[in-house]
């Protein structure tokens, strides 16, 4: 399901990310949007890793 990128470029512009302007928001593709939306909103980035306690070499 693909999230409407005028809502979401809207929702950014209004409250843009720390380090963005408004400006930014704006000139972004939706590639670049949808992607960035989604490294904001991801949980836990390394997830798959947990439980993983050392680096092992066999």
């Amino acid at each position: 399901m693909k999230p409407n990128i005028e809502e979401l470029r809207k929702k950014y512009i209004d409250n843009p990310p720390e380090g963005m302007t408004s400006k930014d928001i704006r000139h972004m593709s939706e590639d670049e949007l949808l992607d960035m939306d989604y490294f904001l909103n991801e949980d836990d980035l390394f997830d798959d890793e947990a439980g993983v306690e050392g680096f092992y070499i066999f």
